[in-house]
This record gives C-alpha cells, structure tokens and sequence, in this order.
C-alpha cells in the first residue's frame, strides 16, 4: 500500500525532520517583543523555502506586523479534490524568566528523559513542532507519491502569541483564497499521554485591565497611614469580592448567563477519556482542586467559565522598603468563556461590579484595549471527523477520543465566522510540556507519531 511506503519514509527521515525542527526552533520568533521582528521575519521566509521544496507555491504576506506565510499546493485530481487549509503559528513567547531555563531557549536539542526523548527549546510544543507535524507528513507523501493526496492551502501566522491583531483584516481581505472545504488546525493537546484527541470544543476569552485611582499622589504612610484610602488594599477587597468562597464559583451577577450544564452522557463519556485528574494537578504541584465544589477538574477545565486574576501590581517594588500609600494600584483579567457567553455583555457585568464596590475618593480607569471571542463547538458529525478518528487510532492502537479544551484558539472562530469554514483541531502536545513557561519541551513521540498520525489523516480524507 502506498501508505505503508509514506509511513516508511517518515520512519527512515525522523533524523533529518528532527533537524529540520531544530533549524526553525534556533529563530527567536518572539512576536510580543519589536525587538524581535527581524527574527519573526526571518522565520517565516524559513518556512516558505522548506514549502518550497516540497513544491508549495508560498509566499510571504505583509502585515501591519508579522508577516502571513501562505502557500498552495494541487491535488492529484485538479477541481475536484478536497480541499484543505492547514493553520499554524510560527511565532513563539518570551522566554523571561530566564534564569528558570536550564539551558538555552533557542539552542534546541534532543535530550533523554525517564519518560523518553524529549526536544527542548522555547516553540518545541507550542506551536513548531506541531506545525512541522504537518509539513513532514506532505514532505513524505510528496516523496513516495509524486504529488499530495488534497488540495491544500497552507497558512501560517507570526502573531497568535500577540493577540493576532493582523489576523482578522487578513483573513477578510484574502477570504476567497482562504476558504476550503475544513481547516485543520495542530495547535492543541492529547488529553492524557498516547490518548489521540480530537478537539470538539473551545473554551472563548474575555481580556480586560484596570487601574484604580486613589490620593493624587504617593503618600507618606506615617503621615496618611489610617485615614488614607490605600488603593492596593482596595483592589484586594475587590478581586475578593468576585469569588463566593463557599462554593468556589465566580460572584459576578448574570455571569454564568448562557452557560448549559454538561449532558450527563457527555459527561460519562469524559471520565473514560483517559485523564488522569491527580497527574494533571501533581504536574502543577498541587494537592487538590481548588475551583467550584462538586465538579471535577475535566467539566471545570472543559465546559466552566473562569475568571482569573492575571496580574496586580502597585507601589513599591524595588529593594527594601518605601513606606508609602500608593496614588494607583493595577489588575489584568481574563476570563474563559463557554457554551453561549457573550464576551460584550461579560464585560458589561464586571465592569459593573467593579464600579459597585467603589468607596468614596477612588475611581476606576478601564483600559480601551478590547479583546473578546465566543466559545467554538465544533461539529464532528461530518465525515471528515470521522476520517481522522479512524486514522489516529489505527496509529496510536486505541480509540480517538473527542474532547473539550480549557483553552482559547480563536482562529477555530474566525475560520467559522469569516470564512464559514469548519475547523478540525488534532494535536499531539502533553501536559507536562511547559508550553509559556521555562524549559519548554516536545516529545519525540509526540513529534514522531504525529507526523505518522497527519499521514493516515490525509490518506483518509483523499
């Protein structure tokens, strides 16, 4: 069978598609940082020379930032084929703090590792390596076959990790070219290690920030401490308040409005998923589940809202002491949003709450910076979910399972919106892969058996 050669060839090249991965993981694709834009620059024509070479005509887009890489590549049957878009980012998050890095962050470099070989550099998971899935499965096709089994379009962003503020215009101004039968989309997780998933809903997202006003200026806290309004403490009482503490659910009024319970047959579905709700908390060191009472780690993570304190900062915060009150104190929100949840109308309501908890000689500021999506729910009836169900579970011997992700992918959104394109989300990252965070890894087995894994896929859906 033509397949078992493709799924040779990506065994007989794993070495030099390592090394490919490692060459696009040495570029400091930082797109968060201006300091970086040369390097996410440079990435993106990385990416379109290696399309070339498996007969892409790509492109690099211009932005009002990082550029788009775009790319097409025939099927074997002209019109006719199916047609498919593969998304991805090329860019990547700081690496602060680094002096929590072990080694390098942009120094890659296979390492072993009591659970196995690992790939360690910042991008390894989040999201090079799942991209390069992809483009070594086409890379092998290509090579056993003479062509690939689909239409594809290949799109490729430098600003997921930045909040994708030229994504939008983007994709309306080049809607035509864009628009394929699905998308698919490897920016997501395995819900336990060597579980296939598929993701069949996606959590939405919710930014907002805000800066209380007290005194017009820094106060000596032996002059003014007692009868002064101290905004630090202030912002304490407020986030305080947006949490009933006996039940662990969010305090906010009307904010669980357009959230549904989960099916109960849904429900047993995802307790014999493979998670694993004491690794999932022991690999963030923690003992217990601290979030609403009575509903497990999974349903919280995959069909809950959350509102989460991102950040709190005011006054003093270099070496020793300065005994002062002071004039502001700050706070970054966000919340994850689920089932029917506007992030408009959420943002209405904790505006509310906020400015309701005001004491007198204290204002708020709100920053203007808007940044909100809806909740995405895939719908995995049609056939082309179960094509790749059937081709990760022949490679992986054990059932694909569908499940929920605690995360906001908003592309998955926009390809709905924009493009009235459904999307398929397949990954093949851990939990434990450090993805924003120090010592960032990808599992060679992850990286190994996702290119077999994109391989069977395409062989399903042709």
């Amino acid at each position: 069978m033509t397949l078992d050669r493709v799924l040779e060839r990506i065994d007989h090249d794993l070495t030099h598609s390592v090394d490919r991965l490692c060459e696009l993981l040495r570029i400091q694709s930082i797109s968060t940082d201006p300091a970086f834009k040369v390097h996410c620059d440079t990435a993106a024509e990385w990416l379109i020379n290696d399309l070339k070479t498996i007969g892409f005509s790509a492109e690099k887009r211009v932005t009002p930032g990082h550029p788009m890489v775009v790319g097409h590549h025939d099927g074997p049957g002209g019109e006719n084929d199916r047609h498919l878009l593969f998304y991805g980012h090329y860019d990547v998050q700081p690496v602060d703090p680094l002096d929590k890095w072990d080694h390098d962050p942009f120094a890659p470099f296979v390492e072993d590792t009591p659970k196995g070989k690992i790939i360690r550099a910042r991008g390894a998971s989040d999201d090079k390596g799942q991209l390069m899935t992809f483009i070594e499965a086409c890379r092998a096709w290509k090579a056993i076959n003479g062509s690939l089994p689909a239409k594809l379009t290949i799109f490729f962003e430098g600003e997921e990790e930045s909040g994708s503020p030229s994504l939008v215009p983007f994709m309306q101004d080049n809607s035509d070219e864009l628009t394929a039968d699905i998308a698919l989309i490897c920016d997501t997780s395995m819900v336990s290690p060597g579980v296939p998933s598929i993701a069949s809903q996606l959590r939405g997202m919710l930014k907002d920030e805000f800066t209380l006003v007290g005194p017009s200026l820094d106060l000596h806290s032996g002059h003014y401490g007692g009868p002064g309004l101290n905004p630090l403490r202030e912002m304490s009482r407020i986030i305080a308040s947006f949490y009933d503490e006996e039940t662990g659910a969010v305090a906010v009024e009307g904010f669980y409005e357009g959230v549904a319970e989960v099916p109960s047959e849904l429900l047993a579905q995802w307790e014999t998923c493979g998670f694993d709700e004491k690794e999932y908390l022991d690999n963030a060191g923690y003992t217990m589940s601290h979030g609403e009472k009575n509903r497990t780690s999974l349903e919280q993570q995959w069909a809950r809202p959350t509102l989460e304190i991102n950040g709190v900062w005011g006054g003093y915060n270099g070496a020793g002491s300065k005994t002062v009150i002071p004039s502001e104190a700050h706070c970054k929100i966000t919340c994850r949003l689920v089932g029917d949840m506007d992030p408009d109308a959420l943002r209405d309501k904790l505006r509310a709450h906020v400015e309701a908890q005001l004491k007198p000689d204290t204002k708020v500021i709100w920053d203007n910076d808007l940044e909100g999506s809806r909740a995405s729910v895939m719908d995995i009836s049609r056939p082309e979910f179960a094509a790749a169900q059937k081709g990760l579970s022949d490679e992986w011997d054990r059932e694909a399972v569908f499940v929920g992700m605690g995360g906001s992918i908003p592309i998955a959104g926009f390809f709905k919106s924009i493009l009235g394109m459904e999307s398929m989300l397949v990954g093949f990252a851990n939990d434990d892969d450090k993805i924003h965070s120090p010592n960032e890894k990808y599992d060679m087995k992850s990286f190994h058996k996702g290119i077999r894994s994109w391989a069977r896929i395409l062989s399903e859906l042709s």
